[in-house]
């Protein structure tokens, strides 16, 4: 029996214990009810899976803990780089991102999806044709340069790191919600998860964990969205009619626009706006004034022995206000800005490019096209995704590879709008127009949890559920989606091992490709060239584990949303690598000097912009600098792309030709 009939009849036979596992939970269920256990168990459980198939996949030899002996079917690649794709943005954030801002949302599955025609055209077989262990080992001999490597090292290193923290940030968030626990405590508990799956096999064990980690999340997105479906009369397979919800979701958010009690809900929005920006206005006083009403009300207190709970209280108050009135403007106009916000009518799922104004359109109509850009040749420029076609055993299995892979991808990116738009009628339908003395138990239940995810506020005070009353995070609508649809609670434990996988299977690569960088590309290209093998798995083993606990360290300060995290990890890789890795393969012409000026460049100019225009960064640095044209700082990479392919051109033709070396190398690099 072959390798693939082998493995096809494994990997079969596992995806059937899944399935009656989750038909044995239902059952327990229904017999003793819902509780806290089914989270740990589906949280649980599958760890212990991917533990088992990690200590399975152990090895010591550099070739299969760097690449997995290059020896992985094409179609098990495809999944396994699927896995490694579908990270806790795309399972947590994507549906969110679309129940909330409708039609931008498609920015994220056009240029996510679009980014691997890229990969397939212009990397995967060219990277996986010169066979080197790591992206930064791909530049560092196409251009023989180790000042290429190590800039290349360092771009990897950035890119991957941020992409990181937003994986752990969504293992914090999973924790939390389904055993428990608080968010940094659920942080390092994700990181067991991700140390068991990688620390023993490297890439060997990661791939056959990534495989099973596929099956379970593709399993948590199809199942649940199958079952609202059905009971909407969509049949089991919704993907091909949810238009009809649709529809539906488009009177209902015409009626909430329209509606009377909606605009008074909005004008008191404006109003609480209005008294932030009157703080804002009365700036330094009103900071002086605002901390010296809060000093002497906790002194008042403390002089009269008030209760322990008001001093507690009023002292989190003086803690968490601003520590000058730099950081209070930078606050108090974001407090504003979400109330502005929540005072704006809501825009219908279906409608493109909502502005009040010509030149707002114009600007909003950009914005998307320039993330779909980042996403796009991010996509084709992440070094955990590219590193994976050198797994496979040659250039057309790596092109095969990319074309299974976009297959695994579409299957779910399909299935995501279906269920922001049945979620988006299930809020409209149910909750919308409901009572605030019958609130749904779900709504209870999610807004005890912190950070808090839903808000809802009598702002009116009539008595009734507003849409505008409702604030809710993009991050739970997936999480809280078998709550919100009534489903029995074993689908919110599947959707939560589903959410595991993903974040797990992202973290793992990207924790191998930072510490295999670290020990392939500095320790033993630059230290120590004569390290054994063994030694270089052993130090990348520890790398592993340090960068693990740094980036769970840096998730628990919780620095921004999961979304955006990602985000600007794609326009990192955009503007570091993408430039030198095309011209590198598609230019003879260029040089070391010039692959040096494009990634210096590109990077350069997208850290500048992300650091000058994020609020993070600039509440931190208390420097706010202009947003070019009107783009958001998530699409940094559409200022970083261009400047390098202009300072990597530029230099190149100023520079010296290539010698002949370079270009019989481009030469095998190119011709199959």
């Amino acid at each position: 029996m072959t390798l693939v009939h082998r493995l096809i009849r494994s990997y079969a036979c596992y995806t059937l214990g899944f399935l009656a596992f989750v038909w044995v939970m239902w059952r327990i269920e229904l017999a003793i009810g819902p509780g806290v256990w089914v989270g740990y168990v589906f949280l649980f459980v599958p760890v212990a899976v991917y533990a088992v198939i990690g200590l399975l996949s152990r090895t010591s030899d550099l070739v299969e803990y760097y690449v997995a002996g290059r020896r992985v079917p094409s179609l098990f690649n495809g999944m396994a780089t699927a896995a490694d794709w579908l990270s806790a943005a795309s399972f947590i954030g994507l549906a969110g991102s679309l129940y909330a801002s409708g039609y931008d949302g498609l920015a994220y599955l056009m240029g996510w999806t679009g980014g691997y025609c890229l990969v397939a055209f212009l990397l995967a077989p060219y990277v996986r044709k010169l066979a080197r262990y790591t992206i930064a080992d791909f530049l560092g001999t196409r251009f023989s340069s180790n000042l290429v490597r190590a800039l290349a090292v360092l771009a990897t290193i950035l890119c991957s790191f941020v992409y990181l923290v937003a994986q752990i940030q969504g293992v914090g968030l999973i924790a939390m919600r389904f055993i428990g626990v608080d968010f940094a405590i659920g942080i390092f508990c994700g990181l067991a998860g991700i140390l068991v799956c990688s620390f023993l096999g490297g890439m060997r064990a990661v791939t056959w964990t990534q495989v099973a980690q596929y099956v379970i999340l593709i399993s948590a997105m199809l199942i649940p969205v199958s079952l609202i479906a059905h009971r909407d009369g969509l049949g089991w397979v919704p993907q091909f009619d949810y238009g009809r919800v649709m529809q539906r979701v488009e009177t209902l958010e015409h009626a909430v626009r329209d509606a009377g009690a909606e605009q008074q809900v909005r004008d008191a929005y404006r109003r609480r706006a209005a008294l932030w920006q009157a703080q804002i206005d009365a700036l330094p006083q009103s900071y002086a004034e605002g901390r010296a009403h809060l000093a002497s009300e906790l002194a008042d207190l403390r002089r009269h022995d008030g209760s322990l709970r008001d001093v507690d209280a009023r002292e989190r108050e003086l803690a968490a206000f601003p520590r000058d009135a730099q950081t209070a403007r930078a606050a108090w106009t974001a407090e504003r800005d979400a109330l502005l916000e929540r005072a704006a009518a809501p825009v219908p799922m279906h409608e493109p490019f909502p502005a009040a104004t010509d030149d707002e359109r114009r600007v909003h109509r950009r914005n998307f096209l320039a993330l779909l850009l980042c996403l796009s040749l991010g996509t084709a420029s992440l070094p955990h995704i590219l590193t994976r076609y050198n797994t496979t055993s040659s250039v057309a299995s790596a092109r095969r590879s990319v074309g299974w892979t976009l297959a695994f991808v579409a299957l779910f990116y399909l299935t995501v709008p279906v269920l922001a738009v049945l979620i988006k009628f299930e809020i409209l339908s149910h909750l919308v127009g409901r009572p605030f003395d019958d609130l749904p138990r779900w709504v209870m239940q999610w807004r005890s949890i912190e950070p808090y995810l839903i808000s809802v506020a009598d702002v009116n005070g009539d008595g009734i559920v507003r849409w505008s009353d409702i604030g809710m995070q993009p991050d739970m609508v997936v999480l809280a989606a078998p709550e919100i649809a009534g489903l029995p609670y074993v689908m919110s434990g599947l959707i939560a091992s589903g959410a595991l996988a993903a974040a797990l299977s992202t973290a793992d690569g990207l924790l191998l490709t930072i510490s295999n960088v670290l020990s392939h590309d500095v320790y033993y290209h630059l230290v120590d060239p004569t390290a054994s093998s063994q030694r270089r798995v052993t130090i990348s083993k520890i790398l592993l584990l340090g960068v693990a606990l740094l980036a769970s360290w840096v998730a628990s300060l919780n620095t921004g949303n999961i979304l955006f995290l990602v985000g600007a990890a794609f326009s990192l890789a955009a503007s570091s690598l993408f430039p030198v890795l095309v011209l590198g393969v598609f230019w003879k012409r260029t040089t070391r000097l010039g692959a040096v000026a494009g990634m210096v460049a590109g990077l350069a100019v997208c850290v500048y912009y992300i650091v000058s225009t994020y609020p993070f960064f600039t509440q931190l640095t208390g420097f706010e600098g202009p947003r070019w044209f009107g783009i958001d700082p998530i699409s940094s990479g559409l200022f970083g792309v261009p400047a390098g392919f202009l300072a990597a051109i530029a230099v190149s033709l100023a520079d010296r030709r290539p010698d002949a070396y370079m270009l019989a190398l481009v030469d095998y690099i190119r011709h199959p």
